[in-house]
């Protein structure tokens, strides 16, 4: 209990500090998104209206940068993200609210299939090593070494043009409104195939790799021939002494890759057009949007967190070694 609790102080100290810097870094970036806004409705405002909007973004020259700062934190326990520059006058919430489902639904699907079926085939080719399934991981790794955007275009001419079985863009037919319905739902799963499958091809690669190392390296430890030598049968050998020693560090990765899920695969959505959160945080980045990056940078902070603190509360049931007060 001892260790949880100081890793969540840890964790509370961390999330300042990156909710510290995802506040000054978009104001040490060049441009005034102000202008941009401006410049959208070319002159149309009067210079009434431009100090609104400056007051409306807390960037008037009146209020120094730690109160901007004090406000900034007292917004985030309201929940208030304030007001996109891009969408304006939608709030930074609303946008998050519609385009994150899209980006956990494709991502979180993906990196959970990768992580299994990588994880799987790496126990199976790091224990029984010069097998043909072992003989397959040069391919892995070629498709691994290939990035996503790449795929994904290569994806889009095969399957897409040469042979239209899935859709070039998009996250559902356009003729249909968002709603939980069966038309709906079969929609966009089609609409999400051909990235998910590019996505699970460059990243198995790299889950087969670890696991198969780290399955090579366990298979001559003590514990293993211990296990060997109590007559144990080879599957439990496998995965209760080797495999489940060796999985330690991919559980790490996977812990990064579930908190990095909310930021998307922003390539993969500009190829494939899709309405995640990764496109959004392109387009905020693109126009100057204060509010919008600080959201998207806020989500994936806290994501990343999270996730990091679960890996550790998985290491003390998966390792023994990792509790203080044995």
């Amino acid at each position: 209990m001892k260790f949880v609790l100081r890793r969540l102080a840890f964790y509370l100290l961390t999330a300042w500090a990156a909710i510290t810097i995802n506040f000054l870094i978009p104001r040490l970036m060049p441009g005034d998104p102000v202008q941009s806004l401006i410049n959208r409705f070319q002159g149309q405002l009067s210079s009434r209206a431009i100090d609104s909007l400056r007051t409306l973004f807390g960037l008037d020259e009146e209020r120094s940068l730690w109160q901007q700062y004090l406000d900034y934190l007292g917004n985030i326990f309201t929940g208030d993200l304030g007001t996109s520059f891009t969408y304006f006058p939608t709030g930074v919430s609303e946008i998050l609210a519609q385009s994150l489902p899209w980006t956990l639904a494709l991502m979180g699907i993906t990196t959970l299939l990768a992580f299994v079926l990588g994880t799987a085939i790496g126990i199976h080719a790091g224990w029984r090593r010069g097998s043909w399934l072992d003989g397959m991981l040069p391919l892995t790794t070629f498709f691994s070494s290939i990035p996503y955007f790449w795929l994904g275009l290569i994806a889009i001419a095969v399957f897409a043009v040469q042979w239209p079985v899935f859709p070039a863009s998009g996250g559902f037919d356009n003729s249909l409104v968002p709603a939980f319905s069966a038309e709906f739902i079969g929609s966009a799963l089609h609409h999400g195939i051909l990235p998910g499958i590019t996505i699970i091809v460059s990243a198995v690669a790299g889950w087969i790799l670890g696991m198969r190392n780290m399955m090579v390296t366990v298979s001559s430890e003590d514990y293993v021939l211990v296990g060997q030598a109590k007559g144990l049968t080879e599957r439990r050998v496998m995965y209760a002494y080797a495999a489940r020693n060796a999985i330690l560090p991919n559980i790490s990765n996977f812990a990064l890759s579930l908190g990095f899920i909310v930021g998307g695969t922003l390539l993969v959505e500009m190829v494939f057009s899709y309405p995640g959160i990764g496109y959004v945080l392109f387009q905020a980045v693109a126009a100057n949007d204060y509010p919008l990056m600080q959201g998207v940078f806020l989500i994936i902070t806290l994501a990343v967190l999270v996730a990091n603190l679960l890996a550790d509360v998985a290491y003390l049931l998966l390792d023994p070694r990792t509790r203080r007060e044995a």
